[in-house]
């Protein structure tokens, strides 16, 4: 713990930000091609959505963009997603009920833009 707190100590929080930012980008490189870019676009998007958040949210922020990153490195292994089992968690119903009316439509288009192109791969001849 006491490492966390130096590492904490050592950067500013901008560069704590960026550097997460940075490690879900590399991290995203294991992932499907099309998933690469569906996790891209949102990593973007919510990190500039929460560019001006309040010392709270932006705690909160970081801590669950955190989780979200060793959660990805645990699912990729050593070798990325070639080798990896399924991507990604179930959410319970306790998670749910957590989010606003915001985020619940904001899983409903993520979940909408991963099955639409699961279901475009499936349809598309092999060659």
């Amino acid at each position: 713990m006491g490492g966390v707190k130096a590492a904490q100590q050592a950067f500013t929080h901008h560069q704590r930000v960026r550097l997460l930012y940075k490690t879900v980008l590399k991290l995203h490189r294991g992932l499907p091609l099309e998933l690469q870019a569906l996790g891209d676009q949102y990593a973007r998007d919510e990190f500039k959505r929460h560019k001006e958040a309040d010392t709270e949210q932006a705690k909160t922020f970081m801590v669950e963009w955190t989780n979200y990153a060793i959660s990805i490195a645990k699912q990729l292994g050593v070798r990325g997603a070639h080798t990896a089992k399924d991507l990604g968690s179930q959410l319970s119903d306790t998670d749910l009920e957590k989010f606003s009316d915001e985020q619940i439509y904001q899983l409903y288009e993520l979940h909408e833009a991963a099955t639409a192109q699961k279901k475009k791969e499936e349809n598309t001849p092999k060659s």
